[in-house]
């Protein structure tokens, strides 16, 4: 708890209310003691989202506003009503929620694991956005099949290896084949570790000129399947991208040598990417507008 207690109060989000973001930690931790239902949440002005005990992909962004302010405030930034966006990985849905309801976008949803799928679907019938959202309830890989993965690991559930035990068997697709007639402008995608072959599945996509901005998360966990991550790294430059952080109260982005150790950002066409985040309306989370 002293962990979690020091990423709410030195979270960038809350640095002008750390008082209100531990009042909503404690309210939320007695609130698990006497109601075993969900609750409904604000997200930012126009999205919620539905709070259970235990899912740390909706309690992070209930105490921070946006858990991952760099990538979420980019997004948010970026798209645009007519785009459409790609949520691989999507959990119960809080960068779907930020395209579909909040921004307007269309957004293709992916969620593997059938339980974390019935939470996104909850999330995004709450929101009345299930006209802009498609919703898969399967995972990416290189080619068509089926994979196993890991359940009951909230966030960090990602394809078995040969000695996990409580693991469900789920369909596998491409990437390319989802995006064959729709290509997004952004793609989000965090598989915990299988991004390798999720991008060997995406190569016409990567390719096309629509694409303009990849957020991806490499952490290292690629090493339990093997994969190298300084290849994937590789695999976006040649195909024309570059990495960038992302500063969202200053609408800043800066140039990075290499991936970051959680989430980076991949643009092509930079001159572009800014443009639209410059000329983004503002966006209200928290009592606080970026």
């Amino acid at each position: 708890m002293i962990t979690q207690l020091k990423f709410i109060a030195n979270h960038p989000f809350n640095s002008t209310d750390r008082l209100g973001a531990l009042v909503r930690f404690v309210k939320w931790q007695i609130n698990t003691k006497f109601n075993p239902y969900p609750i409904v949440y604000p997200f930012t002005e126009h999205s919620k989202f539905l709070v259970w005990k235990g899912l740390h992909g909706a309690t992070g962004n209930m105490y921070c506003g946006l858990q991952e302010e760099q990538d979420m405030g980019f997004l948010l930034h970026f798209l645009r009503k007519e785009d459409i966006f790609m949520d691989v990985g999507a959990n119960i849905g809080s960068y779907t929620l930020l395209a579909s309801a909040e921004i307007g976008a269309k957004t293709i949803s992916i969620e593997p694991i059938p339980t974390t799928f019935e939470y996104l679907k909850n999330n995004v019938f709450l929101n009345q956005i299930n006209a802009k959202v498609t919703l898969l309830n399967i995972g990416l890989g290189s080619k068509k099949g089926s994979v196993k993965f890991t359940q009951g690991l909230d966030t960090a559930n990602h394809v078995a290896t040969t000695k996990e035990k409580d693991v469900v068997e789920v369909t596998v697709d491409t990437l390319d084949n989802i995006a064959q007639n729709q290509c997004p402008i952004l793609i989000k995608i965090d598989v915990e570790g299988f991004e390798t072959e999720v991008l060997k599945g995406a190569t016409n996509t990567l390719k096309q000129p629509e694409l303009k901005a990849i957020i991806i998360e490499l952490n290292g966990s690629g090493n339990r399947y093997g994969y190298d991550e300084n290849k994937i790294h590789q695999t976006f430059l040649n195909a024309g991208f570059a990495p960038f952080d992302y500063n969202p109260f200053k609408r800043q982005l800066t140039e990075l040598t290499s991936f970051g150790v959680h989430n980076t950002i991949y643009l092509k066409d930079p001159n572009f990417v800014r443009e639209r985040i410059k000329n983004a309306r503002k966006i209200k989370v928290n009592s606080r507008e970026i």
